[in-house]
């Protein structure tokens, strides 16, 4: 027993000496080493900073009203959406998560492994762990400013996420004014506003920022094509293709390709012209049979060349015919009725490709590459085929340097953001608690003069804040898992 002891003691030792500490769920590191540097950042420019943080003062106060409203917002948009029998449909895998959170400033609604992409992770955990450094960093620059004292700078591990947080000086943050108290309350919000508005600003600048070595416009860059794909196999796409157009709509970029998507998916399937000729010559007998849909197949053979076609020519309006795909789309031009293929006097037909309901057939184009015929739902390409919009102007610059540098933005405009939003929240053990209790000792000392009482007013602003938040969160992770 006694050498447990020691053995314990030699523990805790080490992880003091060290500044660690470690308990069920929750890891953190502390360190002075930093110091120099915090001082040297809090004593720059007085004028600048005690602008800066009185802008940012303010930002944070309005932040604190305005997250109230957006909760309350969300809240009522959650409910309402539990209520319906269909939940709104989620149409972005890659960040449509992210969008949420940002609309919603609730970052705990994303669940990694449930509807976070795996993939995805890592942009997410460091542009949690920068939002929260640059959001410290404000506390501490801000404190220094102010005339606190500084003690350390630490960042911790909570289950699986990652955070930062500064330590000051408890005594003297109680002897300033409020307003003090405010600038620094406020200087973590106001940083992470000011984050994201950057991280927006070089999302919005990349295209310039990147034209010397990148040129856009002509195309999407296929840069991943998942395992499973239906996309994948020695007719498909590949890394380093560039699409140019889905079907007759021209692709000039990602957006280009997820609007053709989009649009092919909500329109009837579009049909080909083929001559009396041509469609007697590929065409053969075969068994006509209704799917459990209510569609016609007729080539029963399961071919991975042939579809079947329907046609109507003068005196049928209901015809069917098994050819092979490819000689039928590139033999004739796009089509909707058998007027759009009168040319010539060539008697002609425009042939629909029968497929299921949802199903597409649809053209890829990848020049120099044989056009790739996708048959399937046209989300399964938006989800399985990652694309960007910049093109290597060498061989020897990387396709996937565009992607990182994009969506790391994305991550860092909606992480940020949740962040302040959250922490604006007039709630317990947030940022909002200290600020609203600083705002209401600066506004209310004259009107309410007993501290009791305003201490009480606090109590039931955080309480009824602390209850809007847990609300929003319990659902959130209702709507995340259950759904």
């Amino acid at each position: 027993l006694q050498s447990s002891n020691s053995l314990k003691a030699s523990y805790e030792d080490w992880l003091l000496s060290y500044g660690l500490s470690v308990s069920p769920f929750h890891m953190r590191w502390q360190t002075a080493l930093f110091n120099r540097q915090f001082y040297s950042w809090g004593r720059w420019k007085p004028r600048f900073l005690y602008l800066w943080f009185s802008i940012g003062m303010v930002f944070g106060i309005v932040a604190m009203f305005g997250s109230v409203i957006l909760l309350g917002k969300t809240l009522m948009q959650t409910l309402t959406q539990m209520l319906t029998e269909a939940p709104k449909a989620q149409n972005d895998r890659m960040l449509q998560v992210v969008v949420s959170v940002l609309s919603s400033g609730l970052c705990l609604r994303v669940v990694p492994g449930v509807n976070l992409p795996v993939s995805q992770l890592t942009y997410f955990f460091s542009a949690i762990l920068i939002s929260g450094v640059i959001h410290e960093v404000g506390h501490g620059v801000a404190a220094i400013r102010e005339q606190v004292r500084f003690n350390g700078f630490g960042i911790f591990i909570f289950i699986v996420y990652p955070g930062a947080f500064v330590d000051l000086f408890t005594t003297h943050l109680q002897l300033i004014s409020p307003v003090q108290q405010l600038r620094i309350f406020c200087a973590g919000v106001w940083h992470n506003f000011v984050l994201g508005v950057a991280s927006f600003m070089v999302l919005f600048l990349l295209p310039a920022i990147l034209f010397p070595f990148y040129y856009m416009g002509v195309g999407a860059l296929v840069t991943e094509v998942a395992e499973d794909s239906p996309a994948n196999g020695p007719r498909g796409l590949f890394v380093g293709d560039l699409v140019t157009n889905l079907q007759d709509c021209p692709v000039y970029g990602v957006e280009d390709w997820n609007s053709c998507l989009e649009d092919i998916s909500e329109k009837s399937q579009v049909g080909y012209c083929v001559s009396a000729a041509t469609l007697q010559q590929l065409s053969f007998p075969a068994r006509v049979y209704r799917r459990l849909d209510g569609t016609v197949e007729c080539c029963g053979n399961n071919s991975l060349t042939d579809i079947c076609f329907s046609y109507s020519n003068n005196v049928d309006s209901h015809l069917y015919a098994c050819l092979p795909a490819r000689k039928v789309i590139e033999a004739g031009k796009v089509c909707q009725r058998n007027v759009d293929c009168q040319k010539d006097f060539v008697p002609s037909f425009c042939l629909t490709p029968s497929l299921e309901n949802q199903t597409r057939l649809i053209r890829v184009k990848h020049p120099p590459h044989i056009d790739m015929l996708f048959v399937g739902h046209p989300m399964h390409l938006q989800y399985t085929v990652s694309l960007s919009s910049f093109v290597p102007r060498q061989n020897f610059l990387s396709i996937d340097l565009p992607v990182v540098i994009e969506t790391f933005c994305k991550y860092l405009i909606s992480l940020s953001g949740a962040l302040a939003v959250i922490n604006a929240v007039p709630c317990f053990a947030l940022d909002g608690q200290w600020i609203l209790n600083s705002f209401l000792e600066a506004t209310l000392s004259s009107l309410i003069v007993e501290k009791q009482n305003r201490e009480l007013v606090g109590f039931l602003i955080l309480l009824a804040g602390s209850a809007l938040l847990a609300a929003n969160v319990a659902l959130g992770l209702w709507m995340v898992t259950a759904r």
